[in-house]
């Protein structure tokens, strides 16, 4: 059965290849705009550095998530370069109920995941502004060798394919301009009736007596 948000906070989906500059993206997004944060996935895979348990990820070995699986924890989980992600129910659910805009940093599996239980979460795919862009994004990481980064970039492919089962695409060319277009398409949302019936309320009342 689908979840009906109604007043509670918006469940927003962003997606994207590797090296498409997402996690950069977001980060600023959301220093700078109020009532949203990002859901903390729990993962497989190793630490790295500069990263924080709790902050970054959830940091789990495979049989915890595994657990996790058998004991329905996860709203979605995917198995993404051989490690496991997922997204726990009870902390996405908790801050929607709240009022908190939630954003949902997954792949595209785990965005039709996410679709089946939320109609009308948002999804925003972000995409690099050419094949050669990406690739220089994903070397100038300088953490992977080649085999690695061909494979990366045979995924992005894949990854990007599925583009259209989102509803908003943003183009990470000028990162400036990309970090506006999210935060227009958050304003945009906010402003939809049936948020601003809730939200005016006594203004409404006020004008409408």
């Amino acid at each position: 059965m689908a979840q009906q948000q109604g007043v509670d906070g918006t469940l927003y989906i962003v997606s994207a290849p590797s090296g498409a500059g997402k996690t950069s993206l977001l980060k600023v997004l959301l220093e700078n705009a109020d009532g949203i944060g990002l859901s903390v996935s729990h993962t497989t895979r190793a630490m790295r550095s500069g990263e924080q348990n709790g902050v970054h990820y959830h940091f789990v070995d495979e049989n915890t998530f595994k657990q996790m699986i058998t004991q329905g924890d996860f709203l979605e989980h995917a198995r993404v370069f051989d490690h496991y992600y997922g997204t726990s129910q009870a902390a996405v659910m908790a801050q929607l109920a709240s009022g908190q805009d939630i954003i949902l940093e997954i792949d595209w599996q785990g965005a039709r995941q996410i679709r089946k239980r939320f109609d009308d979460a948002v999804g925003i795919f972000i995409l690099p502004p050419s094949k050669t862009a990406l690739r220089e994004r994903l070397t100038g990481r300088g953490q992977d060798d080649e085999a690695i980064i061909a494979r990366r970039m045979r995924d992005a492919e894949t990854e990007m394919s599925h583009y259209d089962e989102f509803d908003y695409v943003v183009v990470n060319d000028n990162f400036d301009t990309a970090v506006a277009d999210l935060q227009a398409i958050i304003s945009s949302q906010r402003l939809g009736i049936e948020r601003q019936r809730v939200q005016l309320k006594d203004l409404l009342a006020d004008l409408l007596e």
